[in-house]
């Protein structure tokens, strides 16, 4: 209508959409006047048809029907009260006993039926032409009124809009036009949609009665898509008139049921199927409440209400939206979750337990993410629990109950696969963080509860996402001290600590954690988790940063992210052992022990072989490093290339490290580790733990190495060092010995 009106004038405009609206609409009314003359010239045609089936109705067969019929009929007879006899019947005895006349007593002849004679005046034509025009007076005045006010509404709408702005909006204008304008395109979508689906509806019917053989297939849909705009009743009105004509027409019963069944198959899947559907998603109104307003507005205006039933709800249901008075109806009738997630899984598992509470953790994960329900629904639910403890609305049986719920929830689906499909927390880091040949996300992390239990199950979601994402994550229980997290993360050489907060507690405490933390370990990040928090942020985030928090974070999928940003990255290239400064005397040294490319002797072969056994490792060598390689004095273990050459390149040799730093070196973890991450040798082999004592000459310079290797990472007592260390010395005192005794032979000349 406004392009329109741009072209040629608002009143050009108006009156051009109104003639067409009238005469699209007069064309089908004449298109379906055509159908209905045509039927009723074929009527006569099924003359025989119809009196045949009512003849059916009329005089029934010898069947079971009609037998119960005439049994009924005399059972009325016999009861009190029953029609008596036409005609009492009068017995006369003669002389003989045996014989009897049956005599039927006279009866009154009916009375003579009044006849009155009315004469019959000739009417003239004016009489007559009022006879037939008066009864159209009031639709076609009606018809008119409507069509002038049509009109006249479309060429001042602007104004009425305006008008009642003003009326209703009482100072909120912005909000009267928001719900106006939100009511006029949930009506307008509904109106849509009806006439789609009633479209849809009568093409269908049409279709089903063309291939049915009832005539004038065209004039049932349409009727049907017309009397389908009254809910519930015009489907089965629009019933009633192809079955009659398929009575009429059909000498059988085939056609009948046929056209009966077909109303009702299509009805049913529309209603059922299509309608709930549509019109609960583009109306905003749940499928219940659009039965209830039905019958409510059908009991307060009748069929006028029934009609209009939707319409009038929608409204109501906008202005609970934009009416805070009235968020009651929006609440009843429209489509929303009347509890969040969260809501639901916490009074779930206050009422119905954890089944009930992991079935809708489970629907939520697969519309969602296994970060989102932790971030959404299960962390805003123990939250709930501690605020209704602290208001004495939960006991703290109750409320550990809850808790307890939470970790057999998290504790599920740790021990599952995160959906494929799903954007889980390794994801999240990915985008944020440069690809690289081993896992996205490689550091250590240490999760540490702030004070209470809900911190601690905060923690616990955040490890098991981080677990996932490559992260080596340790969260610690929530029973221990301060002062013991502070010792913990000490031990434990993490990169990241990340302190878990959950609302309502206070910072006080994480304060604390990261002051102490930064004081001890400087060169650690410190993640402060604020989950839940919603008030005073931006101070509270201050706050902790100035305590010495790299990062505050609110949700889970954030600290992914920052947890990534600062973690340390694995090198693209592997990192080669540093060349000692004195590297030419210590091999000199080497040289002077004559160990380098000599067979194998018994005294190494079976210290390698016991260390083995002790340990319970896959590989021990015996190394020497020389300038360019490390040369395997005794090995078991080893893969059959490396056992064949008995060296490998010293560039890549973990022994080297070793051999730098003179002392012992333990790595737990090679994969972790980002100067052995990358090393081809180790990636192709597969392993990942390496502990190493060096072998040290006479004069001290570390010449080798005696070291362990195995596939699985592990950690090294404190005995097990001493105890290789044991090894190693005797290794050592083995080759002292024997360069002595090389001394003390003479050389000959």
């Amino acid at each position: 209508m406004t392009r329109l009106e741009r072209w040629i004038g608002r009143i050009a405009a108006v009156l051009l959409a109104v003639i067409l609206i009238f005469s699209v609409i007069g064309a089908a009314g004449w298109m379906l006047t055509r159908q209905l003359v045509d039927l009723a010239t074929k009527l006569p045609d099924y003359k025989v048809n119809i009196e045949a089936k009512l003849h059916a109705f009329d005089h029934p067969s010898g069947g079971a029907f009609s037998k119960l019929s005439r049994t009924f009929t005399e059972l009325k007879k016999e009861l009190p009260g029953g029609s008596a006899p036409s005609a009492p019947l009068v017995t006369q005895k003669a002389g003989n006993p045996a014989s009897a006349v049956v005599a039927r007593s006279p009866q009154p002849s009916p009375a003579a039926l009044p006849v009155q004679v009315v004469e019959t005046s000739r009417g003239n034509p004016i009489e007559l032409m009022k006879a037939i025009v008066a009864p159209l007076l009031g639709p076609l005045g009606t018809a008119a009124l409507v069509l002038l006010l049509v009109i006249f509404m479309l060429l001042q709408r602007e104004d009425l809009r305006s008008r009642f702005i003003r009326l209703i909006g009482q100072g909120r204008i912005s909000a009267t036009a928001r719900a106006m304008e939100d009511a006029g395109d949930r009506v307008s979508r509904y109106l849509r949609l009806q006439l789609l689906i009633n479209v849809t509806f009568g093409v269908c019917i049409a279709l089903g009665l063309y291939l049915i053989g009832v005539p004038n297939a065209m004039l049932w849909g349409s009727l049907g898509a017309v009397l389908r705009f009254i809910p519930y009743l015009g489907s089965w009105i629009a019933t009633t008139l192809p079955t009659v004509v398929a009575l009429a027409v059909s000498p059988g019963w085939t056609m009948p049921l046929l056209t009966i069944a077909l109303f009702i198959v299509i009805e049913l899947v529309v209603a059922n199927v299509v309608e709930p559907f549509l019109y609960g998603k583009h109306t905003g109104i749940s499928s219940i409440a659009l039965i209830v307003a039905a019958v409510f507005w059908t009991w307060l205006w009748g069929p006028l209400g029934l009609m209009l039933s939707t319409p009038l709800t929608v409204c109501l249901v906008v202005m609970g939206r934009h009416v805070s008075r009235l968020s009651f109806l929006s609440t009843l009738l429209s489509d929303e979750e009347a509890l969040t997630p969260a809501q639901e899984c916490y009074h779930r598992l206050l009422i119905d337990g954890l089944d009930e509470a992991s079935a809708l953790a489970e629907v939520y994960v697969k519309e969602n993410s296994v970060t989102a329900l932790y971030d959404a629904v299960l962390i805003p639910v123990v939250s709930a629990a501690e605020m209704d403890h602290r208001r004495e609305a939960l006991d703290a049986e109750q409320r550990a109950a809850v808790e307890q719920g939470v970790r057999d929830i998290i504790e599920d689906f740790g021990n599952r696969p995160a959906p494929a499909s799903k954007v889980e927390a390794d994801q999240l880091v990915a985008e944020h963080v440069p690809a690289a040949p081993l896992p996205a996300l490689d550091c250590r992390l240490y999760c540490l509860p702030a004070r209470a239990d809900r911190d601690e199950i905060a923690g616990s979601m955040l490890a098991q996402l981080m677990a996932a994402s490559g992260a080596e994550v340790q969260n610690a229980s929530a029973r221990l001290a301060a002062g013991e997290l502070i010792e913990l993360v000490g031990k434990s050489d993490v990169d990241v600590a990340c302190i878990s907060v959950v609302a309502p507690s206070t910072v006080i405490h994480a304060r604390y954690l990261a002051t102490k933390l930064r004081a001890r370990l400087t060169n650690l990040k410190i993640v402060v988790g604020l989950w839940g928090a919603t008030e005073n942020l931006t101070e509270a985030a201050q706050r902790l940063r100035d305590s010495g928090a790299d990062e505050v974070v609110t949700t889970l999928a954030d600290a992914a992210v920052q947890i990534a940003k600062l973690a340390p990255r694995l090198v693209d290239e592997m990192t080669p052992a540093p060349i000692p400064v004195d590297d030419e005397e210590r091999l000199a040294a080497l040289a002077q022990m004559q160990l380098l490319d000599t067979a194998a002797e018994p005294f190494f072969d079976r210290i390698t072989a016991k260390l083995a056994r002790v340990f319970d490792v896959k590989i021990v060598l015996v190394s020497l490093v020389d300038r360019d390689r490390q040369f395997f004095k005794s090995q078991i273990g080893l893969p059959d290339d490396l056992a064949q050459r008995r060296e490998a390149p010293r560039s890549i040799s973990i022994c080297g490290h070793a051999v730098a730093q003179n002392d012992l070196l333990i790595i737990p973890d090679l994969a972790r580790d980002r100067r052995f991450s990358n090393n081809p040798l180790l990636r192709e082999r597969g392993l990942r733990f390496y502990a190493g004592a060096p072998l040290r000459a006479p004069n001290g310079q570390p010449i080798g190495t005696l070291c362990l290797l195995d596939p699985k990472p592990r950690q090294f007592a404190a005995r097990e060092k001493t105890l290789l260390e044991e090894y190693a010395a005797e290794i050592t005192e083995e080759i002292a010995r024997r360069q002595a005794e090389r001394e003390k032979t003479p050389v000959a000349a």
